[in-house]
């Protein structure tokens, strides 16, 4: 069988399945995502020449496929935000990123020591590449299209988080790169160096990279839109160009291009906010979202066969649990204490911190940056938690957010 006309067919139902599959799944308990990954494990466990799914044999392939999901999905989560940016109004947000973010950092390199006996840098990367809520994954709990309504404090805060924490988790991925480093050296770790370099100028530069290009993108964007010669065959492909041209601009000046891609998408956002352009740019970004999403997933699943995750012994079933059942949900549930949330809104934002592709991405940047020699413990562990996260939110998303949408109407007709 030729594999390369196999691959091309695979991309095909892939292209259909993210086209059909999310408006036919809406009510069904099964999510897009744990389909794609039962695909992913049938196709592989086929006697198929299917292209290798091995992050482990193939690490940089891993980076840049992650890498480019969630950078996709991080321009349609700031597209789709319509909450004006304000330090009020986005409190929710500051919560989680200033308490929940480092409460799970810490939980997840203590558990990484404590149960799993992993050395300081293994389990700092641990904590790090697991704290982000993922932006590619968490589309059940977060907000609707630009201008649709429906965005509810747990949809808001959920896709704020996701957009911003996936850049500011990247200090502490580098700082498991510089502990890995210093014990392979035997040198001691510039701290200073981290410090200024990773944990400031990194974010200060992203941050505001992000907001410069985002300015000018939106200055030409909206202008372009008042002459219909430019923008006629412009459609959509704004929204790639935003992703690709802020990332790059943003790492070449050394800057988190994940955090400077979101900004300038949110920048974006804010200005016109009732242009129908917004629909147009969303929707390609989903479109684009959804079918590197379905070919992760793929693949995820057949690395899944492969042996990824292995037998895990107990006290790795031990973290994973832990973590997405007790670690993630406490850490939040501190983050939202005195927000003036309703309970039942509190527990659904502290529960629904979504691991997946942004996790992956993390974990294979660090080890193409270092040597880690808990390498293949670590895929494994990461690989356990993003499934079980797929499984247990996946199952309970959708009649979460319908229970809390059901009770904000009623309470609204009376």
């Amino acid at each position: 069988m030729d594999s390369y006309k196999l691959a091309l067919t695979l991309v095909g139902l892939a292209l259909l399945g993210a086209a059909w599959l999310p408006h036919l799944l809406k009510r069904q308990p099964l999510t897009f995502p744990m389909l794609y990954v039962g695909v992913g494990v049938a196709l592989y466990a086929l006697p198929l020449p299917l292209p290798p799914a091995d992050p482990i044999r193939f690490p940089v392939i891993a980076e840049h496929l992650t890498e480019l999901a969630v950078l996709v999905a991080l321009v349609g989560a700031g597209l789709r935000i319509d909450t004006v940016f304000g330090w009020r109004r986005w409190r929710l947000t500051w919560r989680l990123l200033a308490i929940t973010m480092p409460l799970t950092i810490a939980a997840g390199a203590v558990l990484g020591q404590q149960l799993l006996g992993y050395g300081v840098a293994a389990a700092m990367l641990l904590g790090a590449v697991l704290a982000p809520t993922d932006p590619v994954l968490a589309s059940d709990v977060q907000v609707h299209a630009p201008g649709k309504g429906g965005e509810d404090p747990v949809r808001f805060a959920l896709t704020s988080e996701a957009g911003l924490n996936d850049g500011l988790a990247f200090p502490f991925v580098w700082l498991a790169v510089a502990l890995a480093v210093a014990a392979a050296s035997g040198d001691p770790m510039q701290w200073q160096r981290w410090l200024l370099l990773d944990a400031l100028w990194r974010v200060l530069a992203g941050t505001g990279i992000g907001w410069l290009l985002g300015y000018a993108l939106m200055h030409l964007i909206f202008r372009s839109q008042r002459s219909p010669r430019i923008s006629a065959g412009s459609d959509g492909l704004i929204a790639l160009a935003i992703t690709l041209f802020v990332y790059g601009v943003a790492e070449l000046c050394g800057g988190y291009g994940f955090l400077a891609v979101f900004v300038a998408a949110l920048v974006v956002r804010q200005h016109e906010r009732s242009h129908e352009y917004h629909t147009t740019l969303n929707l390609f970004a989903e479109q684009c979202e959804r079918l590197l999403m379905a070919l992760l997933l793929i693949l995820f699943g057949g690395a899944l066969v492969g042996g990824l995750i292995g037998i895990p012994s107990l006290r790795e079933w031990g973290f994973a649990l832990a973590f997405v059942l007790v670690a993630r949900p406490l850490a939040g549930w501190l983050g939202m204490a005195a927000s003036g949330l309703p309970r039942r809104e509190r527990w659904t934002i502290a529960v629904f911190g979504v691991r997946g592709i942004g996790s992956l991405y993390y974990l294979a940047f660090a080890i193409n940056h270092a040597h880690f020699p808990e390498a293949e413990r670590l895929w494994s562990v990461v690989s356990l938690v993003v499934l079980l996260s797929i499984l247990l939110h996946g199952i309970s998303a959708k009649p979460v957010m319908g229970w809390l949408d059901g009770r904000r109407k009623r309470r609204a007709s009376r």
